[in-house]
């Protein structure tokens, strides 16, 4: 017995040590592979980190961040003694709100009324159609509502058909808002639509076959069954979704507005824009830049440790 052992342990040991290596190799191609995209976050994410100085710096290009001289906290306290201030953060804030709040509501409704239809194939085309401007860009789709909702667009022609006047949709800071919050939802409802139609398919059907035998009509299946089905994904959505709320959208604002919608339509982000490479206030625009990017990730906090109570939604 001891002979065997001596004779055997040892081809063991070296088919166990070729294995381990073998596995090793292939976890080692595994983590190489996410070296190009750990490469490029450092560079174009870890990296310009460092620029978060110039917040605290009166920044001169030509001395660059070593040569500039200190500020303090002066770029902070000038942010919010501006008058503009106050009418950007609300800007961004009811925009942000309403793209939430429509954003959640647009496609749980869709994906119930789509859920009823019985024909496959006019369902699947349906919702390949309304998730299609998920891919678009904003300078595209910027483009096209700038035509359709222009003075002599498609949806003027149309108004003054049914015998109503032009609205300058574009130029108007009561339409600007709205026009907004519903050209981001027809965006992006598809895919919402898409992530409810597959938290349905989780759905046990025993419990509408025991609640059609109780003779609970659609409606009355849809308030008990479906609806409680989706609500961990309704809430999983919608507390992820308040660390965007200070993100109202930079593409699809810079692409529309115009200083004539200034006073509703200007948000964080476009401000930060027009003040650091138009104004070249780099100190400044930097100081707004990182006061929102603190005051995000403290909602995103709140929001992850509201997911993770309420629908067991964890990462780490």
């Amino acid at each position: 017995m001891t002979q065997m052992e001596t004779t055997v342990n040892p081809e063991r040991e070296i088919r166990y040590r070729r294995k381990k290596k073998r596995k090793t190799f292939d976890e080692m191609t595994y983590h190489f592979m996410l070296l190009p995209g750990m490469v490029m976050l450092f560079i174009f994410s870890i990296v310009p980190m460092f620029g978060v100085v110039m917040a605290f710096q009166k920044f001169i290009p030509a001395k660059g961040i070593f040569g500039s001289k200190w500020a303090g906290l002066s770029n902070f306290t000038y942010m919010f003694q501006l008058p503009d201030a106050k009418q950007i953060f609300v800007n961004t804030l009811v925009i942000a709100v309403g793209k939430i709040v429509l954003g959640l509501i647009v496609p749980i409704v869709f994906a119930l009324l789509l859920n009823e239809v019985r024909l496959k194939a006019f369902k699947s085309t349906i919702q390949t159609v309304v998730y299609l401007p998920h891919f678009m860009s904003w300078v595209v789709l910027g483009t096209m509502l700038t035509m359709i909702f222009s003075f002599d667009g498609m949806i003027n022609n149309f108004l003054e058909f049914l015998g109503l006047e032009r609205i300058m949709f574009l130029a108007s800071n009561d339409w600007f808002r709205p026009l907004l919050i519903v050209t981001d939802t027809w965006k992006e409802f598809g895919y919402g639509t898409i992530v409810y139609l597959a938290a349905l398919t989780a759905i046990n059907p025993a419990l509408y076959e025991s609640a059609a035998m109780d003779g609970a009509s659609r409606w009355k299946q849809t308030l008990n069954i479906t609806l409680p089905g989706m609500f961990p994904t309704i809430i999983l959505l919608g507390t992820l979704s308040l660390g965007n709320v200070l993100n109202a959208g930079f593409d699809q604002v810079f692409n529309l507005y115009n200083p004539l919608v200034y006073e509703t339509g200007d948000i964080i982000d476009t401000f930060v824009y027009r003040m650091g490479l138009i104004n070249m206030q780099y100190s400044f625009a930097t100081a707004i830049g990182l006061m929102k990017s603190v005051i995000s990730f403290v909602l995103i906090v709140i929001s992850y440790r509201l997911a993770s109570r309420y629908a067991g939604y964890r990462i780490f």
